[in-house]
């Protein structure tokens, strides 16, 4: 019995399992041109609003200038992160030890007052 083998008729190949959704024929002469004449009118308005922009040459100058300093810098902040982490380390352990002297106390004062009650009650 469990040597026989029945075709799952419900389970698709999965070689063709987008076969349906693709678009296999050409696309027309006309589309083809109206496309053409689509992306070549926004090159050109691109183009034409880059070269609406002043001073292109001082920009790109700036940039390269900017990015140097940004990355001496961030360069720079890498040094005091250690500084950084190591002052949130102990405002966080100054944060921890208080919050641990509480509990200390706090059951201190609870054995106290259990002692006391229990010896008033003899």
């Amino acid at each position: 019995m469990a040597d026989l083998k029945i075709p799952n008729l419900n389970k698709k190949s999965d070689k063709f399992f987008f076969k349906k959704k693709l678009t296999l024929r050409r696309k027309s002469k006309r589309k083809l041109i109206t496309e053409s004449f689509l992306m070549l009118s926004l090159s050109l308005l691109i183009i034409y609003l880059n070269f609406l922009i002043p001073d292109k040459k001082i920009i790109f100058d700036n940039f390269f200038i900017n990015v140097n300093n940004l990355l001496s810098r961030l360069s720079e902040g890498f040094s005091y992160f250690y500084e950084i982490c190591l002052a949130i380390l102990i405002v966080l352990s100054m944060i921890f030890s208080m919050i641990l002297l509480l509990g200390v106390f706090s059951r201190l004062i609870k054995i106290a007052k259990r002692k006391t009650r229990q010896i008033s009650f003899k």
